[in-house]
């Protein structure tokens, strides 16, 4: 995700792993097929999916949805600047490498403060056409977040805010809807929000899986309503068709093999 040196904390080495505790980045990277994980993270990997073996589709067509709301924004949506909060492990089409194939001007900046993504964002220093950033902070301090994106993006023009799997870390309520929304004032009219979040609406068995995993040690994610989920794009115009279950929202081919109806709810809207 990056370009030297750093948006942020230039200079910094990246902390120790502590490869003892699951991580649910190298959970999501074992469940995506990827190498970047350790045993203690595929051994919970497959406890989760021993009770909830959706899981793996929830992670893919996620990962499917990520490519095909950046595919909109930088065609249809015309946007040139994506902010990527919580990024994850690099893998297949990150967010700029999916934008760069629809507009060669793009700027990323990828967010995360997990040492293991930090220690592997480099792995993303060939793009040639993107420019990309990294800036090592956490979701709680968005005017950190925002001084150090301001290094490369223009906050006085359009940007896609994209929160993907992060914000189940936030457990209260307020908190979340007012990092969303102090995020959201430093940004353009005409900018963007992507939202991609796990919920508790349809499957019991996820919802036990997500409680067990959280008992672990490792950092807890918080499943919230669909409709929770939805009311984070309050005051903003919902781009067709909503906010839905993350493969019905604009599927392409490669999605018609999943479950339309899925705990994972995904939705674009655009402020005004």
């Amino acid at each position: 995700m990056i370009h030297s040196p750093y948006a942020s904390d230039q200079g910094r080495e990246p902390p120790g792993i502590d490869t003892s505790v699951p991580n649910s980045a190298r959970i999501w990277n074992y469940w995506l097929g990827g190498k970047d994980n350790y045993p203690i993270d595929r051994v919970a990997g497959d406890e989760y999916r021993a009770i909830y073996p959706a899981i793996v589709d929830v992670a893919r067509a996620s990962r499917r949805f990520l490519a095909r709301a950046v595919q909109y924004l930088a065609g249809e949506a015309g946007i040139r600047q994506f902010l990527d909060i919580g990024t994850g492990l690099p893998t297949v089409d990150n967010t700029h490498e999916v934008a760069e194939r629809v507009a060669a001007d793009v700027s990323v900046v990828y967010v995360d403060n997990d040492p293991v993504v930090l220690t592997h964002a480099r792995a993303l220093l060939t793009s040639t056409l993107a420019t990309t950033a990294y800036v090592d902070a956490d979701l709680h301090d968005p005017d950190r977040i925002l001084a150090a994106a301001a290094q490369t993006l223009d906050l006085d023009r359009p940007v896609a805010l994209m929160l993907l799997g992060i914000l189940g870390h936030i457990d209260d309520d307020r908190e979340a809807r007012s990092i969303v929304r102090r995020l959201l004032d430093a940004l353009a009219p005409g900018s963007y929000l992507v939202i991609c979040e796990g919920t508790n609406d349809l499957y019991p068995a996820g919802v036990e899986a997500q409680e067990l995993y959280n008992e672990t040690g490792a950092a807890p994610y918080r499943l919230r309503s669909a409709q929770q989920i939805a009311e984070f794009f309050d005051g903003l115009e919902l781009v067709d068709p909503g906010v839905v279950s993350c493969p019905r929202w604009r599927p392409d081919p490669g999605d018609r093999h999943l479950v339309p109806e899925m705990d994972q709810v995904a939705g674009v809207g655009r402020k005004p």
